[in-house]
């Protein structure tokens, strides 16, 4: 079976992560790209689509004209949820990019029309399908950690903004590095926790860096005049069952201790970190014991020669959760979730207040 696939959004992420994935699956014929920017769709068709494949500018008429399985949705967050919800109700599934959407208004409208319509929804997390991140979790579920009540969420960077596309334009994006790269960390500690009720949030945003000139940066300096978002921001989280998670995200900060989509977890009978690979630390007939898990290459994101794809294999997933009619391992209301927590972080630093959930 061969499942017609659309891309609407044709920029760096469908280049970099999407498109190369969807291209080694043999079920997938890809026959739709969309972009704002015609040039883009064209050169990706040209590069991936089948032999019949169509260009658009417009996601409605690609939504209209097209005989299409599935779409994958790598916009702007300000667009997730419109495109996604008029892809649903078109009768496609849909991947959604990270974070599902700008607003939690937004996200909540995408799980409803995955309701409505029966349509599957899954949202980018590809970090889930590191090697590390699967072993983790498996040892979570059988209970090796026992009762895991804290967490850290780490996506720190010392100097890396991105300074293309509209990643630095809240309007377009919500915010800065906390639901750009926050929003991984918190995804993978949420996931570890398996806890999706939060109690309440108490966030800060900091916009310390984002005015300097000619700033030190691994993609050249930032303009300031269009840096609308925060360079970094910290949280705290506590869940209905009493679990706290510590959430740290920054494109800038003058600090040495840099990580990214990683998680810190301490449980009742063992921890676990992923700063320095995978080791997992607990006490053993009245010994302290630290286990250093031993992965093949390509646990991380980048890893150079690695023979294991994040990308590939959350592609590979979801196109068999469609083919075999399961549920993604991403699911849409664990997704809501994580842009519950954004947002409160985001409101409670603008306020000064915590923000509560509804008990």
């Amino acid at each position: 079976m061969s499942l017609k696939v659309g891309i609407i959004g044709c920029g760096g992420i469908a280049e970099g992560k999407h498109l190369p994935a969807l291209a080694k699956i043999q079920e997938v014929e890809l026959v739709a790209f969309c972009d704002l920017i015609k040039e883009r769709a064209e050169k990706n068709c040209e590069k991936y689509g089948s032999e019949t494949a169509q260009v658009f500018t417009d996601y409605n008429e690609m939504l209209a004209f097209s005989d299409l399985d599935l779409v994958h949705v790598l916009t702007p967050n300000n667009s997730h949820a419109p495109i996604s919800v008029a892809a649903m109700e078109a009768g496609c599934h849909v991947m959604c990019e990270k974070p599902m959407a700008k607003t939690a208004a937004q996200a909540k409208e995408m799980v409803a029309a995955a309701k409505k319509t029966g349509k599957k929804l899954t949202i980018g997390y590809q970090n889930r399908f590191r090697k590390d991140a699967q072993y983790l979790q498996e040892i979570c579920t059988e209970g090796e950690l026992g009762e895991i009540y804290f967490g850290k969420a780490h996506a720190i960077r010392r100097r890396a903004v991105p300074t293309w596309g509209v990643f630095l334009d809240e309007k377009a994006q919500g915010g800065g590095p906390l639901i750009d790269i926050g929003t991984h960390a918190l995804d993978l500690t949420l996931w570890m926790m398996d806890n999706y009720e939060p109690k309440f949030v108490v966030g800060t945003a900091y916009r310390k860096l984002a005015e300097l000139e000619n700033a030190a940066n691994a993609w050249g300096a930032w303009d300031p005049q269009k840096y609308k978002v925060e360079d970094s921001a910290f949280g705290f989280i506590t869940m209905k069952n009493g679990a706290t998670i510590f959430l740290e995200a920054s494109w800038a900060l003058n600090s040495l201790d840099v990580k990214e989509a990683k998680t810190t977890l301490c449980g009742t009978k063992a921890g676990a970190d992923m700063n320095d690979g995978l080791t997992i630390n607990g006490e053993d007939h009245s010994t302290l014991y630290e286990k250093k898990i031993e992965l093949e290459p390509g646990g991380v994101d980048f890893y150079d020669g690695a023979a294991d794809d994040p990308a590939y294999n959350e592609a590979r997933a979801w196109i068999d959760a469609i083919l075999n009619d399961t549920a993604p391992l991403v699911k849409p209301e664990q997704a809501l979730v994580v842009t519950e927590i954004l947002e409160a972080m985001y409101e409670s630093s603008a306020t000064g207040e915590p923000v509560y959930f509804e008990q």
